[in-house]
Order: structure tokens, then sequence, then C-alpha cells
């Protein structure tokens, strides 16, 4: 039996890792604001920030409009951003954010390696390094906020590394490579992080046959509001 053709048939599609990393996402953040003590809803979280990662490089592979793709993506980083910071006082730059700035450097990528301009590598190249700074450098500054890019920099390459690498088993080792990073790098319930890779081994790269291209960028910002006045109330 030819194991590749058959996950390829009953395997899932887009939409169902989607919907699985919405439901995962809900899970953690609900055990981080509203039921801390509930280690459970932050370990099932974990599965969350892989899928989505691995659904961003698909989407910056199979986008006809990287700048609307990236527009769509800052667009609700900021709104939440500015929730956040009206909210709470907050500098903390959401997991909207991580994911823009890895749009720009698949970006980045895609148009160095369409035109082959040693140029744009060297643009690439600064990007990495500037983020790196973001990332990195930034959040251990004096600055008396809490400004930090959720997941780091480890975080803002993950959907790039996925994406550089065009084999499927490739993508696989190099993802869980990247949580293994990411593991080491936060600690913690993020090893769990690690449960994220069997279900992208049997993901068909379908679509689906249902249109949930926007429901995350208008889920996200709407479930984190609905949390927010849960946490206040109780």
């Amino acid at each position: 039996m030819d194991i590749g053709v058959d996950i390829m048939k009953t395997g899932l599609n887009n939409n169902q890792l989607k919907i699985i990393a919405l439901i995962a996402m809900t899970c953690d953040h609900l055990g981080k604001q509203v039921f801390p003590d509930i280690v459970i809803l932050q370990i099932v979280g974990r599965l969350a920030f892989p899928i989505f990662a691995y659904m961003i490089a698909e989407g910056c592979c199979y986008t006809r409009n990287m700048k609307k793709y990236f527009g769509m993506t800052a667009a609700v980083a900021l709104v939440c951003q500015i929730i956040y910071f009206v909210a709470m006082g907050s500098l903390y730059m959401c997991v909207m954010v991580t994911f823009s700035l890895s749009i720009v450097l698949i970006a980045l990528i895609k148009e160095a390696r369409k035109r082959k301009s040693v140029l744009l590598w060297l643009v690439f190249g600064l990007a990495v390094a500037v983020t790196f700074f973001l990332c990195t450098i930034v959040p251990n500054l004096p600055t008396g906020t809490d400004f930090y890019i959720d997941y780091g920099i480890i975080g803002v390459m993950l959907p790039v590394v996925i994406y550089v690498y065009e084999e499927r088993l490739t993508k696989l080792v190099a993802t869980s490579l990247m949580l293994v990073l990411l593991g080491t790098y936060l600690g913690g319930v993020q090893w769990w992080g690690l449960l994220s890779v069997p279900f992208l081994a049997v993901y068909n790269g379908c679509r689906g046959k249902m249109h949930l291209k926007y429901i995350f960028y208008v889920y996200y910002p709407v479930h984190l509001g609905v949390i927010y006045l849960i946490s206040l109330v109780l």
C-alpha cells in the first residue's frame, strides 16, 4: 500500500487542522486567563501555534497576493495590540505580530528566489537581524515595559523554515527541530508542542470544502475579548 497516497485521501485537510488549532488556542487562553490551575488546558493549547505556523507557511506558498495576506494579518495584530494597550497598558506583542514578521521574511525569500537577486538576499539577512534585535535584545533592555514578541525569534522563524523546505518529510523534520528549540528556549509546557507533529504528518495538502479563509482573523480578537470579559466577571 502507498502510505503517502492513503494519507492524501484520508488525512486532515487545511480547514480541519485550523479548527483543531482554534480549539487548542481557545483552551490555552482560557487556561492562562481564567483557569490557570488547570494545566491540561495549556498542554492542549500547545498544539495551536505549530499548526497555525505551518498553515501560515502554506498560505504564503499558495496566496496570489502576499501584500493582502500580510495586510490582513497585520491589521488584526494592530487591532489586538490597541486593545491590549488600552485594556491593560501592555506592550506584549501577540502571535499575530509574530506571524506578520514571518510573512515579511517569507515575502523577501519569495522575491529573492523569483528575481535571483543578491541584493534581496542581503535585505532578507538584514531583516532577520532586525527581527532578532526586536525579539531578543529589546525585551531585555531596561525600558520598564513588558514588550515581548510572542514566541520570540524562534516563533517568527518557524513558518519561515517550514516555507523554505519543499519536501514533505523535510518540512516535518524541520518543524520538529524548531519545536525542540522552542521547548528549550521557553521550557515548561512548551515541550508539548511536539504533539502537533503527528497532526501535521497526516495533513493531506487539501484546503477542504468549507471557505474558512477569514475565520481565524475574526475569531482571534473576538475570543480574546470574550475571555477577557469572563476573567473580569470571575
